[in-house]
Parts: C-alpha cells; structure tokens; sequence
C-alpha cells in the first residue's frame, strides 16, 4: 500500500466556520455501562449535577443521550464517563473526522499539530472546517499519530464524497475507465483496484438484473440500486480487503 498522496498545502477557507463537531457518542455502550451499574437515568443525572458541576442535566436529557436523539459535549461526556467508573474512550463511536479521531487517541490538539509539522492554530482551522490540507510527509505523519486505516484516512481528508461519486459511475458504466481517476484518490496498487472495480461491477450488475427476473417491477429494482449505491463505499473497502494479499 503506498503512502497516501498530498492534497495542496494551502490555508482552509473560513468562509463556511461552523462550530466543533461533538464527539461521537456510542448511545449503546452508555446503556449497557449504566444499567451494568445497576443505576437508572435520574441516577447519572444526578451524579453529573452534583459531582461535575452541570446543573441543567435532567434525567430526560440522559434518556435522549441514549436515544440518540441528542449527543454530550466534549466536557459532557468526560463526566458522564467519570460517573459510569469508565474512560471516555468507553463512550466513543466510530470516529469521523480529524477531532473525533483526535479525541479518541486521547490527544490535544497541539500534540496532532506537533506531530505533523502545522501551527495550532492552522491544524484547529482545519478541525473547525472539517478540512485536512498538508503535504506527503503531513499526510503520513497524521496516519501515524492518529493510527488511521486508509478508509480512515479517505474520510477525515475529505476525499470520501469523490470517491463515491467515482464508484457510482464504475458500477453504472465501463469500470475499466475510472481506474486511474480512482487511483488518484486512492492510494492502491493499480491491479488491486482493477480487480476490486471490476467485482464491485458484477455485483451490482448481477444484483440489478436478479432483482428484474425474480419478476421486480423496475421499482424494486431501483430500490435495490439506491440501497446498494448508498453504500457504495463500504462495498468498495469489502471488495479491496476480500482481493488484497
């Protein structure tokens, strides 16, 4: 697998600031610690008022946590942790971008920003706009310090939304073309993505035309379609570790 290439090492825009993402809470894992604990959501609220300090925490505000229909703060949910006797890490999904990554490793922003050679403040820009922007040599650095798989490492620089709009065209028309456009996004040994392209192809392909001559109307088949092509990019990942060595 060869080193993923550099996008321009250019200031992000400000044009479009937008608060911090909140971290990305495992809504599960906080039920499964709390009722572990034999305790109920009055109980945390409780706790998170009186030992940490947040007065306008109710026990309806834990149920939505749960219910993910709300998500804690940063600060939030290193209380919460701290009342259900686990790391924040406990409470952590899947991360996304470049501060939920951070904040998983359990880094400070000045620790990433050291690491791959920026100033805080750029490398807080860059968190704050959702946008990674270095050099091969950054780029590499941010894999490491952050440990990220390539998947990873497409999604937090902001590749992932091209990617898929390349792969929806693979599967609809001739592979073979967008090898190289993929290629460059993709930082893969070129026989690897033709195979991968090539399967992700037949596959949907196979699964357009079973869907028509189990007798679907041309509604089930394009139902099957926008659900195989929602998830085009996890197909792609499949079809790259089922291929790869």
């Amino acid at each position: 697998m060869r080193r993923p290439p550099a996008q321009p090492n250019q200031p992000p825009s400000r044009s479009s600031r937008r608060k911090p993402p909140t971290p990305p809470f495992n809504a599960p894992a906080a039920r499964r610690l709390r009722a572990g604990l034999n305790m109920g959501p009055e109980h945390v609220a409780h706790g998170l008022r009186t030992s940490y300090g947040l007065p306008y925490v109710t026990e309806d505000l834990v149920i939505a946590w749960e219910r993910e229909l709300a998500s804690p703060t940063n600060h939030e949910l290193t209380a919460l942790a701290g009342v259900l006797w686990c790391s924040p890490g406990e409470l952590l999904g899947r991360p996304r971008t470049l501060r939920e990554h951070r904040i998983a490793r359990g880094l400070a922003p000045e620790d990433v920003a050291r690491a791959v050679g920026h100033e805080v403040l750029a490398y807080l820009h860059m968190e704050e706009d959702d946008a990674w922007h270095g050099t091969d040599r950054q780029c590499a650095a941010l894999a490491d310090v952050l440990a990220l798989t390539l998947p990873d490492f497409i999604t937090v620089t902001g590749r992932e939304t091209r990617l898929a709009e390349l792969l929806r065209s693979a599967v609809t028309t001739r592979w073979q073309a967008y090898v190289r456009p993929v290629g460059k996004v993709v930082p893969l040994d070129r026989r690897l993505l033709e195979t991968s392209l090539q399967e992700l192809h037949q596959v949907y392909q196979g699964q357009m035309t079973a869907t028509l001559s189990w007798g679907g109307g041309s509604g089930e088949a394009g139902a099957a379609g926008l659900e195989f092509m929602d998830r085009i990019v996890e197909h792609f990942w499949t079809a790259v570790q089922g291929n790869g060595p």
